[in-house]
C-alpha cells in the first residue's frame, strides 16, 4: 500500500497521524493505514468514494470512515490509487494540500 500511494502521489510526505502511518501534503494528511489483529484498514473512506466504487468494494469490511481488508484479500492497487488521488483532490479543494 505504501509503495502504491508513494508512486501516485510522489510529492507526499510520509508521517505518523493518530499513531498510524500516513501520507500528507502541506498541513494535513490525506490517507493513512494500519494493521490490526483481524484486518488491515485504510482511512478515510468517504461516502462519495464508496458510492463510486460500490461494486469493486463489495465484500470488503468497513466502518463509517475506513475500509477493511486482509492479507488474503488485499485491496487492488487500482483502488488504492483511486482512493489516494480522490483524497488529494478533496484536500486541494479545501486548500489544504
Amino acid at each position: 500500500m505504501r509503495e502504491v500511494v508513494a508512486r501516485v502521489v510522489p510529492d507526499a510526505e510520509e508521517t505518523i497521524s493518530y499513531g498510524m502511518p500516513a501520507f500528507k501534503g502541506p498541513g494535513r494528511f490525506f490517507v493513512s493505514y494500519a494493521a490490526w489483529q483481524r484486518h488491515c484498514s485504510i482511512y478515510p473512506l468517504i461516502d462519495e468514494f464508496l458510492a463510486e466504487h460500490r461494486d469493486a468494494l463489495d465484500g470488503y469490511g468497513r466502518t463509517k470512515g475506513s475500509l477493511h481488508f486482509t492479507p488474503e484479500r488485499p485491496l487492488p492497487d487500482r483502488l488504492i490509487e483511486e482512493l489516494a488521488l480522490a483524497e488529494v483532490a478533496r484536500a486541494q479543494e479545501r486548500n489544504r494540500y
